[in-house]
């Protein structure tokens, strides 16, 4: 046995100093793969994944949920924050049929279902009064919690002393709530009045003026009113020349960062905004047609003459009859004479137009954009004109035509923008949204291919290793029997000499360095 694996050793170490470096290197690259591959594998496989199984529950019930899983048997870990539990995954479907059926969660809050459950005689009427308050603000919590982006909720509702006397005014009831939002979720107007609406509707007597509803974070969800009489309130406005100074900087920022890269610009916009509403009525007369004057609708055209000989009207009108209002006119003398009288009445048509007119209830009187652009590297910034000429057109389309210049001239926008190349600090981070460390589909699909081919070379290499091992062992046994078939022709007789001789150089094969100690100790004895 020891012959053999000297002999297998031998093959080695022959084998492996016959091969070059760059083989070596592979095969050692290819034996460090092989064991790695192994080791993931083998942790990948054998671990066991965790999953949640109650997310956003209270500490409470987490530990009783985490004293019964150690009952029963089943390993378990809370996750960051004592809100979450998990389990392996292969037993979440049944660890939460068998907790639901022992009661598990509950968060130990109580509903309409208790005045079923306790109601009796011996209950007075402030214990009455107290559940039913309690059961109101959690009916209202759980409510809440339905609404979009909203992951709990706790409310307290304060109610008014009920008087005794008829004459004394109700007062009115007022509610505080704390929500806990998703990260990052933003409610719209519409989203906040519903809740405020939604809240005063569950209450009796309940304002929403008597309503505060805040977030985690200490954000006030303040309820906007709407006063056309007046416009729109400070807030309002403010909030609106945010939005507007916000839309144009980020198209801004886009243009330029798609032409410059987005780490290397910086964009500021600032505005100046017309919140005055003007309601005014207009009546006007325009021409039917352009062409024309007028339209005629109706003409009257009388025409009187006369000649000859005769009395004719003269006088003074009031020298015959004054009550005929000074029309009639006393006989005259005169006799010979021509009269003429010519009258013509046109009724025209024309347009009349009355406008009811509300203006805007902004303009933007003014707006100032300020560019930041990258100059690290000490050169040139050679695009300034293209983004003097973006920037200005912006401007253009953006600012009321009222308070733009007849004669305006170039220094008019020039006066509005300013671009500086200068040299960055650090980075702008430009957008706060955290990319996810999700791995692309292609990188599965090449690892599986690899792991296919590592697993069918490693098959190859141990089934040629087998091969070589049996053919080995058949050339050995071929030897054995050659072996014993040779008759044995060495008839000398065997002497001590002959004996030490092929001890010696056995020794000198197998152990030359022991045998070159022996010489020297030999030779020294001489």
């Amino acid at each position: 046995m020891n012959e053999r694996m000297t002999k297998i050793r031998t093959n080695m170490a022959e084998f492996w100093s016959s091969r070059t470096k760059r083989q070596k290197i592979t095969y050692i690259g290819s034996a460090a793969a092989v064991v790695a591959i192994a080791a993931f594998l083998t942790f990948f496989l054998s671990r066991t994944e965790y999953v949640p199984l109650y997310s956003d529950v209270s500490r409470e019930e987490i530990g009783r949920i985490k004293e019964e899983l150690t009952a029963q048997g089943v390993p378990s870990r809370i996750a960051p924050g004592g809100t979450s539990i998990l389990v392996p995954e292969k037993r979440v479907d049944e660890l939460l049929v068998t907790l639901a059926a022992q009661g598990f969660p509950n968060s130990g809050t109580i509903d309409y279902s208790f005045f079923t459950e306790n109601a009796g005689f011996g209950m007075t009427d402030n214990e009455f009064d107290m559940a039913k308050l309690k059961t109101t603000q959690n009916e209202l919590s759980n409510l809440l919690k339905g609404v979009g982006g909203v992951k709990d909720a706790k409310v307290m509702i304060t109610l008014p002393t009920q008087s005794v006397f008829l004459n004394e005014s109700v007062q009115n009831a007022s509610a505080a709530i704390m929500l806990t939002t998703e990260p990052g979720y933003q409610f719209s107007e519409s989203q906040i009045n519903a809740l405020y609406n939604l809240v005063s509707k569950s209450i009796p007597n309940l304002s929403t003026d008597d309503i505060v509803i805040m977030n985690q974070y200490f954000e006030y969800f303040d309820l906007k009113k709407s006063d056309n009489t007046n416009g729109a309130n400070i807030a309002d406005q403010m909030d609106l020349k945010k939005t507007i100074e916000r839309d144009l900087q980020r198209k801004v920022q886009m243009m330029l960062g798609t032409m410059m890269g987005q780490e290397n610009v910086v964009v500021s916009v600032t505005t100046d905004i017309d919140f005055k509403q003007e309601n005014r009525e207009e009546n006007l007369v325009d021409r039917v047609d352009e062409d024309l004057d007028s339209l005629a609708i109706s003409v009257q055209k009388i025409t009187e003459t006369f000649s000859g000989n005769g009395a004719v009207a003269g006088g003074t009108p009031e020298a015959e009859d004054p009550t005929d209002n000074r029309t009639g006119y006393g006989e005259g003398d005169m006799s010979n004479g021509d009269y003429e009288r010519i009258e013509e009445t046109v009724n025209n048509e024309i347009n009349r137009i009355r406008k009811d007119i509300i203006e805007s209830p902004y303009k933007i009187r003014d707006i100032g954009i300020q560019v930041m652009v990258d100059n690290s590297d000490d050169t040139a910034f050679s695009a300034q004109g293209e983004v003097e000429n973006i920037l200005k057109s912006i401007i253009r389309t953006s600012i009321d035509k009222e308070y733009v210049p007849e004669n305006v001239t170039e220094d008019f926008w020039n006066d509005k923008i300013m671009v500086t190349p200068q040299e960055f600090k650090g980075k702008i981070v430009m957008d706060d949204r955290v990319a996810g460390n999700t791995i692309p589909w292609w990188v599965y699909v090449i690892g599986a291919a690899l792991l296919v081919v590592i697993a069918i070379l490693i098959f190859a290499f141990f089934r040629k290793r087998k091969k070589e091992r049996e053919l080995e062992e058949e050339r050995i046994l071929e030897e054995q029997r050659e072996a014993l078939n040779v008759e044995d022709i060495n008839t000398e007789q065997e002497t001590e000499a002959t004996v030490r001789k092929k001890q010696l150089e056995k020794m000198a094969k197998e152990k030359p360095e022991e045998f070159a100690k022996l010489l020297r100790t030999w030779i020294a004895e001489d």
